[in-house]
């Protein structure tokens, strides 16, 4: 794993932000990506946007917050990869560009659980791609020449779910965090908006 150091040493080379819906992550990183952005005239922002417009709540919810981020972070660009983020971070990380993936929920749900799409069978989900897709990604992670910033939920606090397929994602969310994790320097903990440092600095 690389450990070759960012323009910013008050920002981890990779960090993990893990919440629930609503728990205050993805603004957590609108909030250090504008630190970024302020620390130096030289720094560069993307957001790289997992979430697909299934339907029409999901093109409002898409747009406000497109409108949302656009107010507070200025300069922040967007990019929309909903599969293949390895060859994100290979083609777009550089040391003075900061890296923002939200979310890997809705990532691992483009892989096993593709909406609209002729090939998927809900019995045989995509996992050989997906794990060949996860490895990719670690990799990269791994070997990114600039700072990142994972977003993810955290939805295994909760009940059991009853359905045999709700109760597999969500065991599959639980591993894929557990593997990103191990590969970030350090991971946070959002809850009612507040930041709890579970694994290296808190930044």
């Amino acid at each position: 794993m690389s450990t070759a150091p960012t323009s910013d040493p008050g920002l981890p080379r990779n960090l993990l932000l893990l919440g629930g819906q609503k728990s205050g992550k993805s603004r957590r990183a609108e909030l250090l990506a504008r630190q970024w952005l302020q620390a130096d005239s030289s720094h560069e922002a993307v957001l790289v946007a997992t979430g697909q417009a299934w339907d029409a709540e999901m093109v409002e919810r898409i747009a406000r917050h497109q409108h949302d981020r656009a107010e507070r972070v200025p300069g922040m660009q967007t990019l929309e990869e909903p599969r293949d983020l390895a060859s994100v971070l290979a083609a777009h990380s550089r040391p003075e560009r900061l890296l923002v993936i939200d979310c890997l929920t809705l990532w691992l749900t483009n892989w096993l659980m593709p909406a609209q799409t002729e090939e998927f069978d809900q019995n045989q989900p995509q996992t050989q791609g997906w794990q060949a897709q996860l490895a990719l990604f670690l990799k990269a992670l791994d070997e990114a020449a600039g700072p990142v910033i994972v977003v993810g939920n955290e939805i295994g606090l909760g009940v059991i779910p009853m359905g045999k397929e709700v109760r597999a994602f969500v065991d599959a969310l639980g591993v894929l965090n557990q593997q990103v994790a191990a590969h970030c320097e350090s991971v946070t903990l959002m809850c009612a908006g507040l930041p709890i440092a579970v694994k290296g600095l808190q930044p």
